[in-house]
């Protein structure tokens, strides 16, 4: 049987939205193993590397949810803590991209590390590739009818379920479809850097492309929290989510490092 949330056969209930994450990792490791020989790397161990990324990923992106879970879910860290097995409940949702990037990154650095493979350049051939598994995956938000922000009458607006809809919102029925911009901006950006790598190997450095990816996903999420209905905040900073503050950070880290090593470069030079 076949509900709106996933695939019943028998005992077991196959989630569309954990379907698309699925297809999400499965394509963007096969554009990884695919472009891995252009790069002088070898595509056999694109493979057994994506455990070492999906695992960390999963647990880095439950225990972002865990430390900031959305006002919309109910849900504290405090109740986390009095109630740790809820901790392993993803299928009920709670995942955080945040948590899902370092997490996986720190899998693939240990991957790499163990098979004493050139990491920044994996993580270069990586990146565009997890831009545009990201944006696969956001499609499993439309599917849980989550993700979505404040109400609109632009003709792309998305119609919310009343039991889906967040309280105070419930007299609305349309809403702007983040997941679906950032998932257009993230298969966008992804095919972009996936042109540049190529185009650009003669002058872009190990970790540049890396840099870049970081860079452009701190703007979607930065510019989307101001739509987001759910997202939490830090105590003392009321302009700003705790998305937008990590989003500022990580695109002036990543501009300081791509200008930094480029005139300390020239220095040298």
């Amino acid at each position: 049987m076949i509900d709106a949330y996933g695939i019943h056969l028998g005992p077991l209930y196959l989630r569309f939205y954990a379907l698309i994450l699925i297809a999400g990792m499965v394509v963007g490791a096969w554009l990884v193993a695919r472009r891995a020989p252009n790069y002088g790397l070898d595509r056999s161990l694109v493979w057994d590397g994506v455990v070492w990324a999906v695992i960390p990923g999963l647990i880095g992106a439950r225990l972002y949810h865990v430390l900031t879970p959305s006002p919309a879910s109910g849900l504290t860290t405090e109740y986390y803590l009095q109630n740790p097995l809820q901790m392993l409940a993803i299928w009920e949702g709670g995942l955080g991209i945040y948590g899902a990037i370092v997490g996986g990154m720190l899998g693939i650095a240990a991957y790499g590390l163990r098979h004493k493979q050139p990491l920044l350049r994996w993580l270069d051939l990586i990146a565009p590739s997890m831009a545009i598994g990201q944006g696969i995956g956001r499609w499993g938000n439309f599917v849980n009818q989550e993700l979505y922000g404040r109400p609109t009458d632009l003709p792309w607006a998305i119609y919310i379920d009343l039991a889906n809809r967040l309280p105070g919102y419930e007299a609305f029925e349309r809403f702007h479809p983040l997941f679906l911009y950032e998932s257009v901006w993230n298969i966008g950006f992804g095919v972009l850097l996936m042109v540049l790598a190529w185009r650009g190997r003669a002058w872009l450095r190990p970790g540049d492309v890396l840099t870049l990816y970081i860079m452009q996903y701190a703007v979607i999420r930065f510019l989307l929290d101001f739509l987001r209905l759910d997202s939490h905040g830090i105590a003392g900073i009321p302009a700003f989510t705790t998305a937008q503050i990590i989003a500022m950070i990580g695109f002036v880290g990543g501009l300081a490092f791509l200008i930094g090593r480029r005139v300390v470069g020239k220095k040298r030079a």
